[in-house]
């Protein structure tokens, strides 16, 4: 089943873990009257609540930052979801950041990727979540690293870092760099969640933050300049189980990846005067 564009009204999740809106750093203040950022959530496919998560996504955002979300959501629940926003050529225009957040590991046809990935290489910003590492997997082999700049390559260089799977659940211990899109971040231990293996980190692909799990430890959130125009890219691996995707230590730090890849953090960490937090609603 294809998904439908869903351009839902926020709805208020109160108990979002005490939101502590470290993600903003800045304060509750009413903030300057300047245009929202808007974004698309492209959410939807394999293994995972996405049903849920698209909501608990869009007011966990939109909580944090001055952020509107629309959702392009599938209920495709097979690794071959599709989504209706791909399928004209300009498709993310109007937009300001991307939200990937999709499960279609088996979506393989070169126009397809080519067609999703023209609009950051056109400039576009992208956030990546979780199973998004594993999309549009053209190499016959993605457990092998695989040569930038070929059709093997084509959601690995736009990622900048090549995943190819992951072992059991359990608690990823996470720690940030001093990197300006981790301020105000504080180190923190998930819930059972999965810890993504690096078969590559392409060169320019700047560490933000490892994960830790029992013996292994891999790069779980990175920065990343893409194409000839360096759009900037941010992705993170964690994000599996809902209650991961509500906690606010999740949400603050994928708010604060929204704002460094449209350019709202500053070299000092701090957000731009009007794009932090709108609402104070704090438990």
């Amino acid at each position: 089943m294809k998904s439908k564009l869903l351009f839902a009204l926020p709805f208020s999740l109160a108990c979002l873990a005490g939101a502590t809106f470290l993600a903003t750093g800045q304060d509750a203040a009413a903030p300057a009257k300047v245009k929202p950022l808007k974004a698309l959530l492209v959410i939807g496919g394999c293994c995972h609540d996405y049903a849920k998560q698209k909501d608990i996504l869009k007011a966990g955002l939109e909580e944090r930052a001055n952020l509107v979300v629309d959702i392009c959501y599938s209920d495709d629940k097979s690794t071959k979801a599709t989504f209706t926003c791909y399928e004209k050529d300009n498709w993310a225009e109007g937009y300001d950041v991307i939200i990937h957040d999709e499960c279609s590991a088996d979506i393989k046809d070169l126009a397809v990727v080519n067609r999703i990935l023209d609009a950051h290489r056109n400039g576009t910003p992208g956030v990546n979540l979780h199973c998004a590492m594993h999309c549009y997997r053209t190499a016959a082999d993605v457990g092998k690293p695989v040569t930038s700049g070929t059709n093997d390559a084509l959601w690995f260089d736009y990622l900048g870092l090549q995943s190819s799977g992951h072992g059991k659940q359990a608690p990823i211990s996470i720690t940030y760099s001093g990197h300006p899109a981790n301020s105000g971040l504080t180190s923190w231990t998930t819930i059972n969640e999965e810890l993504y293996n690096n078969i590559k980190i392409h060169e320019g692909t700047t560490a933000l933050a490892k994960g830790k799990q029992e013996n292994s430890e891999t790069v779980v959130a990175w920065a990343h300049e893409y194409g000839d125009k360096k759009t900037k890219v941010w992705s993170t691996t964690i994000g599996h189980n809902n209650e991961t995707v509500a906690d606010a230590k999740y949400l603050d730090l994928v708010t604060r990846g929204i704002l460094w890849s449209t350019g709202k953090i500053g070299a000092d960490g701090k957000v731009a005067a009007g794009y932090g937090a709108v609402k104070a609603a704090v438990k």
